[in-house]
């Protein structure tokens, strides 16, 4: 394997010679009689072989990271490798991941399958259409939408909605920032009543969530019905239920409910399965399909969006908590270049070897190692390694790990694929046949509302106290009327930063954490309190990345990152 390359991830992809997903399933000890084939290299899974007493025997790890800088440290590109190089040593793995949004693909972070000689294949169908994931869900919410409109307007069949409560938006796959609010409804009178409403992206999408954490069709049902509207003119509370909605959603969800089997650069099995980010939700692949990993794997390696602050936090207090899940190990990535980031080094100096700002930057990477510890999970720490790391550096983190007593390893997945990430593959292995991890939460379901989230805000943000405005203590009392105290918390918050201020790099300190508003998920099962300037519906960069992506006469296309 060569160790630079001067080829794009999707010129590596496309020199690939993909195998057949048949033979994939194979590896799995499926048949091709049970997998539904979407062309020749994707798969839907069937959810019969979910077997919940293979899970309890499994070994599931958990990549996640240090606070990443705008272009992200490599969370799927390390998954990816990590996964390769355990199979090279002999251990039956799966990496189970999220589907990448259409909204990084064309903005810019670009898409989410790996890089180099990590990836899953076929990068482009993944990064784009895929299997229709998203479109299901982009359609089941805005069928709700409408629904909820109809009723509104209807003169014979109407709940007696007031619009004014309703918070209920709809959502497309793609950034566009000027559909954050809207007025629906002009036109006359056949065309609506008027209010303001507007758009979130798809991956924000409640129903999205419900996906991630639903068990099967029948639960997906009852959950999609649970989903809070608003309420009457006389103050009852109305739910997806109420307008019979869920059966119509869920028959259009039957299909992405299933979990998709795709391939690895070294041809190992990778399923891929939904995708809600982590900022603005719970950031990881649904229940179904690391249930479905570990039923076919002995290791199961699975990542949660951005820092361990955002999707760890909520891979551990919400899924795990709800699918009995524990992981035996958790993989920090930390990059030389995100630890310069919050040392104070500006973004354009980052591949510049600066040891100073590198030690300033540690203690972020300190803070999400305790944070870690805090579930009893062992961290592993990953240095995700760049070409502009020097030995210098490298060599600062290994002397941070030997202080605190952290196995530590460099992945070089990006340029060497499996054979890059042996170390830490022996390194995770290590860790759990050692087996010193006893998952257990931060925090328990029936605390009530504010002690949650003061709990996340203090021990894994550090924040000094949390400051409600009264939109969110009036949402306070709303939560309480309607008995739904008792649901977990996912709150959305910056990635950039510890705290709710993106500006605040490492390891911020004596800070107030704003909670603007509470938003209610009473499907999804959890409660979404809001800080900061956080936005459910992303914007453009002057220069997005849809610019470079094009398809010649032959069906290639070209400017995928």
């Amino acid at each position: 394997m060569i160790t630079t390359t001067p080829l794009s991830d999707l010129e590596i992809a496309q020199k690939i010679e993909l195998k057949p997903i048949t033979e994939i399933a194979r590896k799995l000890g499926l048949d091709s009689e049970e997998i539904e084939m979407y062309g020749k290299y994707k798969a839907k899974l069937p959810l019969s072989r979910i077997d919940k007493g293979k899970v309890k025997n499994s070994n599931l790890i958990l990549v996640s990271a240090i606070s990443p800088t705008p272009a992200g440290e490599g969370k799927t590109t390390v998954s990816i490798g990590l996964s390769e190089a355990l199979n090279r040593l002999g251990k039956k793995t799966t990496v189970v991941l999220r589907e990448p949004s259409l909204g990084p693909v064309f903005g810019i972070k670009g898409g989410a399958t790996g890089g180099g000689f990590s990836q899953v294949l076929p990068m482009e169908d993944i990064n784009l259409h895929f299997t229709g994931d998203f479109s299901a869900i982009e359609k089941a919410h805005n069928l709700l939408a409408a629904l909820v409109d109809n009723n509104i307007q209807s003169k014979t069949n109407n709940l007696g909605i007031d619009p004014r409560t309703v918070t209920l938006k709809r959502v497309m796959d793609i950034n566009d920032r000027s559909l954050r609010n809207i007025v629906i409804g002009l036109g006359g009178t056949g065309s609506g009543i008027p209010r303001e409403s507007g758009f979130d992206i798809t991956a924000a999408s409640e129903i999205m969530a419900i996906m991630c954490l639903t068990e099967n069709l029948d639960d997906l049902k009852g959950r999609l019905g649970n989903i809070f509207i608003g309420y009457t003119f006389n103050k009852k509370p109305i739910y997806a239920r109420d307008l019979n909605a869920e059966g119509a959603m869920a028959t259009l969800l039957k299909d992405a409910l299933k979990p998709n089997l795709v391939q690895t650069i070294e041809g190992n099995p990778a399923i891929i399965h939904l995708g809600p980010f982590a900022n603005i939700a719970q950031g990881t692949n649904s229940v179904i399909a690391t249930r479905m990993g570990m039923s076919l794997s002995d290791y199961t390696v699975t990542e949660a969006g951005f820092g361990f602050d955002l999707g760890a936090e909520k891979f551990l207090d919400i899924k795990c908590q709800s699918a009995g899940l524990a992981p035996k190990v958790v993989v920090m990535i930390a990059t030389i270049r995100a630890l310069k980031y919050h040392g104070g080094a500006a973004l354009n100096t980052l591949t510049i070897p600066n040891v100073d700002a590198l030690i300033k930057g540690l203690p972020n990477l300190e803070k999400h190692l305790e944070n870690a510890k805090l579930y009893n999970i062992t961290p592993v720490i990953a240095i995700n390694k760049f070409y502009s790391d020097s030995d210098e550096e490298i060599q600062v983190i290994f002397d941070l790990a030997r202080k605190l007593n952290v196995k530590v390893a460099l992945s070089d997945g990006w340029a060497n694929g499996g054979e890059g990430a042996l170390d830490l593959a022996s390194k995770v292995i290590e860790a759990i046949e050692e087996n010193n991890s006893e998952f257990k939460p931060l925090y328990r379901w029936e605390q009530d509302v504010v002690t949650k989230i003061e709990t996340i805000a203090k021990k894994i943000y550090g924040a000094e106290k949390v400051d409600f405005s009264p939109k969110a203590k009036r949402d306070l009392k709303t939560i309480l009327d309607l008995g739904l105290e008792g649901l977990p918390i996912c709150i959305a918050k910056t990635q950039k930063s510890l705290s709710d201020d993106p500006l605040l790099l490492g390891r911020p300190k004596g800070f107030t954490l704003n909670v603007r508003e509470i938003e209610i998920a009473a499907g999804a099962g959890f409660l979404i309190p809001i800080t900061g300037d956080m936005m459910r519906m992303p914007g453009l960069p002057a220069h997005p990345a849809s610019e470079n992506i094009t398809v010649d006469l032959g069906g290639n296309i070209s400017g995928l990152i």
